[in-house]
């Protein structure tokens, strides 16, 4: 599916520097020849993440879905591909207690955690590190869907609270959560309007995939349960128990609806509703287009951790006596171990931002004898440093336009997609510039009666205003300019500088579309151009006549040039 992404042509050498013939290849040569080795001469995989395989640079891009137990979020799963998945159970207390990968294939069933981690061809074996009682909680669920075709779903356990959080799992929970969600390309928190209260176990969590802010998606379901006045309160509620877990000044995007298929309880907010999950959508449907650069920025943040971490290691190797007092200088260096973060920050001139959790890293380190520990290589590290300077910037070259992403890589088709965008439930039918589609009458009609009285009042000469004349009228709209001009466009369909009755009836339509808060498209709708200037015909300019030229091609560039007379 990805051309561009797995294209296997060869890899061409200009100048002496390589240049990568695809965007895959290219990460995974950057990062088997220039990031691992600093990784291994440094524990890297021992201390934060284990190494990459080809797997997690050609896999689809995956959506992980994270909440407490009944907020819905294998409902939100069957919502997104209109069927069930093996494996799936919903109920109203934690039905589901196992990770389930549900991905696509036309052999449907169900492949268990011990044998899932050993396949090649799946991301997942690094994950066989959390052991036996994990994998007898994980299981992949094949389905034949066209949803899972573009995308992976991760559906986790539901979170616990009170009591329940404290039984012991037998594997961490929250060590799996990271895992994935170094992985994946989105991240779905989900709350229920109900049930807002964060647990312990759910702040773990949050802190967990705390450093990728930039995936998580937050959302508060089951918001028809509630009326639009007490939805108002929780949505305050959730937004101050956030603020008090993420610890960050700004606000979190949150959106707001009923992700299942279940007739709505208090249906005031349905507009509300539907134009969050549009958005929510919208999204989703994206990350295939985005897949290549989220794995671009993932690999990027995990060589300047490695870098890092190799200034930390070499420190404390440094510090460390030859022979006398080994044990009393390594505690002494694990409880100043801040202090060492200051000074590389300082002489390296490193972000803050950058190190590890100072915590978790002194906790590591008392497993270690640091004089076992490497010094500092410069030649490791300036092999990366050329690498982010150099590699990066040409692997960004290999990087599609937007229009190559959207004629190479669709969206993210199938399941509730296709149903909510191909429908006359969509979003939009029949409102705004959308009013009128379809209907044997044209819309503008209507308001003939209004219209007429304004035209004939600014004085039509021939059956037609000047532009001095209709200006005086459009501009009470109080609309900028730059829209004004744009509505002018579309409406002097004939191009000749002047405004006859159809079309300047077709400016105020159009005035009041913008008014009444809707959106106006670049070029006017089929099923708004005026019943008399629609039997056109066309002449092709001089410009034009050396050149080949489709019909279809003259069709859109002179679409509204001429009417017929």
């Amino acid at each position: 599916m990805f051309s561009w992404l797995k294209n296997s042509n060869h890899v061409r050498t200009v100048d002496n520097s390589e240049v990568y013939a695809s965007v895959a290849e290219g990460l995974k040569k950057l990062y088997k020849t220039k990031i691992l080795p600093l990784e291994e001469h440094y524990s890297f995989h021992s201390f934060h993440s284990p190494p990459l395989d080809d797997p997690d640079f050609d896999s689809k891009p995956t959506v992980l879905l994270v909440g407490q137990y009944s907020t819905g979020k294998t409902t939100f799963i069957r919502y997104l591909l209109e069927q069930d998945f093996p494996g799936m159970r919903i109920g109203p207390e934690p039905t589901t207690d196992s990770f389930i990968v549900v991905a696509h294939s036309e052999n449907e069933g169900v492949i268990p955690g011990n044998a899932l981690v050993v396949d090649p061809k799946k991301p997942f074996r690094a994950m066989a590190k959390f052991g036996n009682a994990f994998l007898n909680r994980l299981q992949c669920s094949l389905v034949t869907n066209k949803v899972l075709e573009s995308i992976s779903i991760v559906d986790t356990p539901g979170i616990l609270a009170g009591e329940k959080q404290r039984a012991d799992r037998g594997y961490d929970f929250a060590g799996v959560v990271e895992w994935l969600a170094e992985r994946v390309d989105c991240i779905i928190l989900l709350f229920d309007a109900h049930k807002l209260d964060i647990s312990d176990e759910f702040r773990g969590v949050i802190e967990a995939l705390k450093g990728h802010d930039d995936k998580i998606r937050i959302v508060l379901n089951k918001a028809d349960m509630v009326d639009h006045q007490e939805l108002m309160r929780v949505y305050g509620a959730l937004m101050w128990s956030l603020g008090k877990v993420l610890n960050t000044p700004e606000v979190a995007r949150v959106y707001i609806g009923s992700f299942w298929d279940s007739p709505l309880h208090f249906d005031t907010n349905r507009k509300l509703f539907e134009l969050e999950e549009q958005d929510l959508f919208r999204e989703i449907q994206c990350l295939p287009r985005n897949a290549a650069l989220r794995k671009l920025n993932d690999l990027i943040k995990r060589t300047r951790l490695a870098k890092v971490h190799a200034y930390i290691i070499s420190s404390l190797r440094q510090e460390m006596p030859a022979i006398f007092g080994r044990k009393d200088r390594q505690r002494h260096l694990i409880k100043n171990l801040g202090d060492i973060f200051t000074r590389i920050q300082n002489d390296h001139q490193i972000s803050p931002g950058d190190f590890p959790n100072l915590r978790r890293m002194q906790d590591q380190l008392k497993r270690y004898d640091f004089s076992a520990f490497h010094t500092l290589k410069p030649k490791l590290l300036e092999t990366v440093d050329q690498m982010l300077a150099e590699d990066v910037a040409r692997l960004m070259q290999l990087m599609p336009t937007d229009e190559e992403v959207c004629r190479e890589v669709p969206v993210v088709k199938g399941g509730a997609f296709n149903g909510f965008q191909e429908s006359p439930f969509r979003l939009g039918m029949g409102e705004g510039i959308d009013e009128g589609r379809g209907e044997p009458e044209w819309v503008v009609v209507k308001d003939k009666d209004r219209y007429e009285e304004i035209f004939r009042k600014l004085g039509p000469v021939n059956g037609k205003l000047t532009g001095t004349a209709a200006r005086s009228e459009l501009v009470k709209s109080k609309l900028p300019s730059v829209m004004l001009a744009k509505i002018w466009k579309m409406a002097d369909i004939d191009q000749d500088g002047m405004l006859d009755f159809d079309e300047f009836s077709l400016a105020l339509h159009l005035i009041n579309v913008k008014l009444t808060g809707h959106d106006l498209p670049n070029e006017l709708p089929d099923h708004l151009i005026p019943p008399s200037k629609r039997e056109l015909t066309f002449t092709i300019p001089n410009e034009y006549k050396n050149y080949s030229l489709s019909m279809d091609k003259v069709f859109d560039t002179y679409r509204y040039t001429l009417y017929a007379k």
